[in-house]
């Protein structure tokens, strides 16, 4: 095998490397993302649960520009009691967000109707922090595809690595004289 080969040979080894630690350390992110959010989804069910009233429910529309799509907000604020204060609260789930389909907007502020109680769960360490609904828990159900990256990341980096070790068949092997 002539040295240009090799050299190819090596270069290529290089990159299937490369693209392997790549391809594991997006995975690696990615992984970390979903955990995170499922850590935060399930640190809201450890909240203490307390009666509410709701008092009020709004949907807001918005449109950052006039071509932009319109996005909807959901606005519940509902009163609860923590140690014989009473605080004040407007969050549905630990992250709000704005909704694109007006339906799922509606559903939502037509289930916290003003006047009704229900129940809301209460940040302890931090009180004036409540909602009514707990985050998904999908993000730990979703973990196993970034983990597919990051183990073939691994076994790609791998095989290239192993594959520079190895001689191949066609190069001279050094035989003992005797």
């Amino acid at each position: 095998m002539d040295q240009m080969d090799k050299t190819s040979q090596r270069a290529g080894s290089w990159w299937l490397a490369g693209m392997g630690i790549a391809l594991a350390l997006a995975g690696m992110v990615f992984t970390v993302v979903l955990w995170t959010a499922w850590q935060r989804a399930e640190e809201t069910r450890g909240w203490t649960e307390v009666p509410c009233k709701v008092l009020s429910s709004q949907l807001k529309s918005e449109q950052a520009s006039r071509h932009s799509p319109v996005k909807h907000r959901v606005i519940v604020r509902y009163e609860y009691s923590w140690q014989g204060r009473t605080l004040i609260s407007d969050r549905v789930r630990r992250v709000e967000g704005v909704k694109s389909d007006l339906g799922a907007a509606e559903e939502i502020r037509e289930r916290y109707v003003p006047g009704q109680r229900t129940q809301c769960f209460v940040n302890p360490s931090d009180p004036s922090f409540a909602i009514l609904e707990h985050d998904t828990r999908a993000a730990l159900y979703s973990i196993w595809f970034p983990l597919l990256f990051v183990f073939g990341g691994l076994r790609m980096m791998w095989s290239a690595i192993k594959a520079r070790s190895t001689p191949l068949a066609s190069e001279p092997q050094d035989v003992p004289r005797r």
